[in-house]
């Protein structure tokens, strides 16, 4: 149900990890031509080790390009394959030499256990292990996502405003990625208003009043998602939207569902998703109102581009069961640009079809939408 912005969900939760607890002193990387450096190991996936000095900042270094490296902090290390539990492991102090790994647990009298790079999938802190695999985190917890927003102003002989602003907000439950996921929460909303206002010109006698052309689009949505696999989940969403520029007072769809993820890599993911609703159209007078049950087809995707770039897309077509004549189908693309820091250039359209639409409106709205957007996470 995740009409707008289907793929937003996988744009933000790739770089989410705590930050390692507090350490005695810092750690020290010996790199294999003899220099060394000074810092704070964050973690590690498969052979590339992620350190973060105040000289040189955050670095990754490949494990053949390091000699030894010490840390005072503690983590677990994740062999590739291995299935985690709220039981399995007990974050340990680490040092790396010889293409291996080895964990100590200080609170232990057993010997380290010792990962060889080649069968290492990860190294997490012990901060962000105990928060996604022994804790539960609460409902207002784990939200990331972005605020958006735009206007245009005319002042010449007639007069325009137009304003944008959208909120995407996603919750993933667990936001690493070596834990399955468990839930997913996304929340969209979405808003165009604008206003002309054109004089009569010339001018008559008595005068004529200025003319006004108003638009206004809504949509909002939610969905929660609850994993069966790492692929399947099932779902329940809502959906509301009004557009005056079809006709529509006011839609409403509940439904639920179920969502398969098709491609899920570090650069794209694609989903597919289908629900079975009701759904209600109110529609400005003379044309009545509608009570509907139906279904959602709807495919989301995302990809990561080149200059840190992000696409997405999403189509959704809604057809009726109970009166195979009323459809619609939305589509939705975008592009976000990165420019400074947390900020980003956002360029989408977004084209909304009503097989119905109020009596004297058209059936297709189309809006290309630009803005600036601010990730939250």
């Amino acid at each position: 149900m995740s009409l707008i912005s289907g793929a937003l969900f996988q744009q933000t939760a790739t770089g989410w990890a705590q930050a390692p607890a507090a350490k005695s002193g810092p750690d020290l990387i010996v790199f294999s031509n003899g220099d060394q450096l000074t810092g704070t190991l964050e973690r590690a996936t498969g052979d590339s080790f992620v350190f973060k000095s105040d000289i040189v900042g955050e670095i990754t270094v490949t494990a053949d390009k390091i000699k030894e490296l010490r840390s005072a902090g503690k983590f677990v290390a994740l062999k590739n394959g291995e299935k985690v539990t709220r039981t399995s492991r007990t974050p340990g102090t680490i040092t790396y030499g010889d293409n291996a790994v080895s964990v100590s647990d200080v609170t232990s009298s057993s010997a380290p256990e010792v990962v060889p790079v080649k069968d290492l999938a990860a190294l997490i802190d012990a901060a962000t292990y105990t928060k996604e695999v022994t804790s539960n985190p609460g409902p207002f917890s784990n939200w990331s996502g972005a605020l958006s927003g735009g206007v245009t102003l005319v002042e010449s002989s007639s007069t325009g405003q137009t304003f944008n602003a959208a909120v995407n907000l996603i919750r993933l439950v667990p936001t690493v990625d070596f834990l399955p996921p468990r839930t997913r929460d996304t929340i969209d909303v979405l808003e165009t208003y604008g206003k002309i206002t054109q004089p009569t010109i010339p001018q008559t006698n008595p005068p004529t009043p200025d003319s006004v052309a108003k638009t206004n689009i809504f949509h909002a949505d939610a969905e929660h998602d609850k994993y069966f696999t790492p692929r399947v989940y099932g779902l329940v969403g809502v959906s509301f939207d009004h557009n005056f520029a079809q006709g529509l007072n006011f839609q409403q769809i509940y439904g639920a569902g179920v969502g398969w993820t098709v491609i899920k890599t570090p650069v794209q993911e694609f989903d597919l998703k289908a629900d079975v609703h009701y759904e209600r159209q109110n529609f400005v007078p003379p044309t009545t109102s509608t009570n509907l049950i139906g279904s959602s087809f709807t495919e989301l995707y995302h990809r990561n581009l080149p200059a840190k770039i992000v696409f997405t897309e999403s189509g959704t077509f809604i057809p009726s069961w109970n009166d195979p004549s009323i459809y619609s189908a939305i589509f939705a693309a975008g592009l976000q640009l990165p420019t400074y820091k947390r900020f980003s250039l956002n360029l989408s359209v977004l084209d909304n079809y009503l097989s119905n639409p109020a009596f004297g409106y058209k059936d297709n709205s189309f809006q290309f939408v630009t803005g600036v957007v601010y990730t939250l996470k």
